[in-house]
């Protein structure tokens, strides 16, 4: 709390300064945001012809160029301003599809008068450069600018989702952000995959200790979807990188957004977003409450073997009472010191606790399926977390177009607590006790903390070259403490399943990349280095373990990452790609942590300590064609992993059962564990569809193949298997234009998906599909109001089921961890471009907006 009360403090002093130098002049700029598009913002520099110094109190005014009723091209005053004493100056709220001209006009200077737009790689905001005024003006080249950006788009090396367009996920959290997006999936525990393995999670660009389901939907204002990162990200992205950008509103004046919902089962949210932007400075601040609930239910079916022949049956059937709550706060500020500088300071926070109530029946059956014995399970477990994040952004714009600067440093910390009761009841048919209730307590703490920090660079060489660069450092100290108790006649006995765990990673890391243009090639190639280190102990054991890479000079293969992308632009709107990047994937901390979780006494889970990370060469070639009702994006892939981090179950010894004694397991319970496989090969392909038909009806459709085979082995036990997997995606939107109130301005949204069964080591992923659905209406002036109607899961038929056959066992089940769920949202826009904080009375700094009117 002391470092939140500091953080208090400095925005304290900030706000303090704000408010003593309000005088600075030359900061309002006026504008609209007539005609198609985005919102953006032009901004330059005025300078002298011969000395390049600053050109104070030039008048600046633009103009959008716009037809009349006659078809007549005409002028639209939309903003101006006076330059400051260094010459800079911004016009907000524009038009990004629209083209402008600009005038500029100080005494003993020659007026300038020409065309501007905005530049379509710089997205919405556009650096006009330094303009200088002399005799030899030199007029800006006319850029052409994309119109309204579709839900989904393509770069280089990056696919971008839009979240306001997913009418299904408002009110919930990210993971029902993912939901929405093609070629990402969401397993029963809230686990990512891409393409079917696991991808790297950031928020605005940098690792997080926050899971998907601790960050609201409502906060998210974009998706970036990284399915082969070039040598720029973090090389520990061997299934992609998914990045989530967080809603930072820069709008002049007071500007917000409330809302809040309720729904069933146990569903309640409510959101507060308000920015204020006067002259320098742009605060913001974010407040979320976010609740969910319900029934999930689980089954077990298993079949105990002994060299492949039956023995025994085993029946199990779960019913899980989970409600789950969390709050945010977020807050910060921008300092624009000039054009060319701004700094951000932002801190969240997020705190929540997690109740679980799991009532489990037990049948226990003999060869000719006839009752042995039976029993029920009780758990009531919760946690509590808290999670904070600071972080410090600097960059600056040099004047020269797209050429900056940016250095940061995110720091991330948090812990939490947990703990549960386990009651085990068993009974022989009859009715009578089989034995003892079993009863087993247990209690844990984590503590967590990140430093990240990075410096990145981009120098634009002409048209078409760029060369980008920079250095990142990333620590992460872990620990985690659990202490498991058997209970009988009051006395706790403490059981060896305890542990006390810490580990310490670091990576430092650095790269290059260059791009350039040779005829219809645009080509990109990129070098990282990374050398990472990870040191894990036992506390109570002394035990250490860990991994170095490189651990010597003769692997410094080790620690480098190559990118190679080669793009064609067969037309304006057609291209193909191809790339080719080497990834890490370093086990993470519930894969290597060797606690021994007891929650499901038929499915036990553990860590393995001996991980080494995998690494990965993955090749792509992507189709992407434009037209003018839609786009279509074909990709083709291939993955080459070796040393693949991948999961192995067999039922427990009988020293592993000993070991658990008097912590209520069955004794054929399956253990899950991890291992590294010899290599895993996977051949896929993507193809995804945007389509509009007529004004109102669009839909896109993703279809995903994929040929897996993986090579294992586990002592003397040949664990490969390969098979085919496919899997469907289908979102569908329907706008009402109509002349009836009630229908008009109605949206409707659709999500359907398919999985097919995918194979595993020992067995196969069982088949799963879903249907989202949602209906939303705008309505009061300026569609300022928004009502949404969300129900998640229709048919109740999103779970998780696996098939494991092995010679020791097979097993049928699923799981879930969510249910059926309704949800009403209602969100209210506000905003005062005009609004003033520390407004003076009878003061006019000379930098406000320029009246005027329309110029035929």
């Amino acid at each position: 709390m002391k470092k939140i009360g500091s953080l208090f403090g400095v925005l304290l002093v900030t706000i303090t300064v704000f408010a003593q130098g309000n005088q600075n002049r030359g900061q309002r700029s006026g504008g609209g945001s007539n005609g198609p598009g985005g919102e953006g913002r032009l901004y330059g520099r005025i300078v002298d012809g011969k000395n390049s110094k600053g050109v104070e109190a030039a008048s600046v005014r633009l103009f959008m160029i716009v037809k009349d009723a006659a078809g007549a091209p005409k002028d639209s005053l939309v903003g101006g301003m006076l330059s400051q004493p260094n010459g800079d100056f911004s016009v907000e709220g524009l038009s990004t599809a629209a083209k402008f001209r600009l005038t500029i006009s100080a005494i003993g200077y020659k007026p300038i008068d020409q065309q501007v737009a905005f530049n379509r790689k710089a997205g919405n905001e556009t650096d006009l450069g330094n303009i200088k005024m002399d005799q030899d003006a030199a007029t800006l080249d006319v850029v052409t600018v994309t119109g309204t950006k579709p839900a989904l788009q393509m770069g280089i090396d990056r696919k971008f989702f839009d979240v306001d367009k997913s009418l299904t996920a408002a009110g919930g959290t990210g993971i029902d952000v993912m939901k929405n997006i093609p070629s990402v999936n969401v397993d029963v525990d809230g686990n990512v995959t891409l393409r079917n393995s696991t991808p790297q999670i950031f928020v605005d660009g940098r690792p997080t200790i926050l899971t998907l389901d601790q960050i609201p939907a409502d906060n998210i204002e974009r998706v970036e979807l990284i399915t082969n990162p070039s040598a720029k990200f973090d090389a520990a992205s061997t299934g992609g990188v998914i990045n989530v950008i967080l809603k930072k509103n820069k709008k002049l004046g007071l500007n917000g957004l409330a809302s809040i919902g309720a729904g069933y089962p146990d569903i309640l949210n409510g959101n507060l977003s308000i920015n204020l932007r006067q002259n320098k400075f742009n605060f913001f601040v974010s407040g979320n409450y976010n609740q969910n609930g319900g029934i999930a239910k689980s089954k077990s079916y298993r079949e105990n073997k002994k060299a492949g022949e039956i023995q025994n049956y085993f029946n199990q059937e779960s019913e899980a009472d989970r409600l789950r709550k969390f709050g945010s706060v977020r807050f910060g500020v921008d300092y624009f010191m000039d054009n060319r500088n701004t700094f951000t300071l932002s801190q969240n926070i997020v705190s929540g606790n997690d109740r679980n109530d799991e009532t489990q029946q037990q049948r226990y059956t003999n060869l000719s399926h006839d009752l042995t014995q039976y029993g029920d399970r009780l758990a009531n477990g919760s946690n509590n977390f808290n999670r904070y994040n600071t972080q410090f952004l600097y960059k600056h714009k040099f004047s020269e177009a797209g050429k900056e600067l940016s250095a940061d440093i995110s720091y991330n910390t948090g812990g939490g607590n947990s703990g549960s009761l386990i009651t085990n009841h068993y009974f022989n048919p009859d009715g009578t006790v089989a034995s003892p209730t079993n009863v087993v307590r247990n209690d844990g703490s984590d503590d967590n903390d990140q430093v990240t920090v990075q410096v990145d660079f981009i120098d634009p060489k002409g048209d078409h070259s760029k060369f980008e660069a920079g250095v990142r450092s990333f620590i992460n100290n872990y620990r985690s403490t659990y202490n498991a108790y058997s209970v009988a006649n009051g006395t706790e006995t403490k059981l060896s399943l305890s542990n006390n765990y810490k580990y310490r990673e670091m990576v430092n890391a650095a790269y290059g990349t260059y791009s350039n243009k040779v005829g219809e090639f645009t080509y990109q190639v990129g070098l990282r280095a990374e050398i990472s280190k990870f040191d894990g102990e036992l506390i109570d054991s002394a035990k250490k373990f860990g991994y170095s890479y490189p651990e010597k000079l003769d692997n410094i293969f080790d620690a480098l990452f190559p990118s190679l992308f080669i793009t064609k632009s067969i037309s304006e709107s057609e291209d193909i790609q191809v790339n080719y990047t080497r990834r890490i994937r370093r086990p993470n901390f519930w894969q290597m942590n060797p606690f021994v979780d007891i929650n499901d006494p038929l499915n036990l889970r553990q860590g393995n300590p001996g991980l080494k990370p995998e690494f990965t060469n993955s090749f792509e070639f992507n189709y992407n064609k434009n037209y003018g009702t839609g786009s279509f994006l074909g990709v083709i892939y291939y993955r080459n992993t070796q040393g693949e981090i991948t999961q192995y179950s067999d039922t427990i010894s009988d020293a592993q059962y000993q070991q658990l004694n008097n912590a209520a397991v069955d004794p054929n319970a399956i253990l899950n564990t991890f291992i590294n496989a010899n290599n895993e090969n996977v051949w896929g392909s993507e193809l995804t569809l945007q389509q509009k038909i007529g004004k109102n009806f669009d839909f896109t459709p993703t279809v995903s193949l994929q040929y897996m085979k993986v090579n294992a082995r586990m002592d003397k036990l040949d664990l490969s298997n390969e098979g085919f997997n496919w899997e469907a995606k289908l979102i569908a939107n329907y706008r009402i234009n109509s002349k009836t109130k009630l229908l008009n301005k109605l949206s409707l949204q659709a999500i359907g998906e398919y999985e097919s069964p995918e194979v595993l080591p020992q067995g196969k992923r069982k088949d799963q599909y879903s249907v989202d659905a949602a209906l939303r209406k705008d309505f009061l002036k300026g569609n300022k109001g928004t009502l949404t109607f969300s129900v998640n899961d229709v048919f109740n038929s999103r779970r998780w089921g696996t098939i494991y056959d092995t010679e020791s066992f097979y097993q049928d089940s699923y799981r879930r961890r969510n249910v059926r769920s309704f949800r009403v949202t209602f969100t209210y826009k506000f905003g005062k471009a005009d609004f003033n904080l520390f407004k003076r009375k009878g003061n006019n700094d000379g930098g406000g907006f320029e009246e005027g009117g329309d110029r035929g």
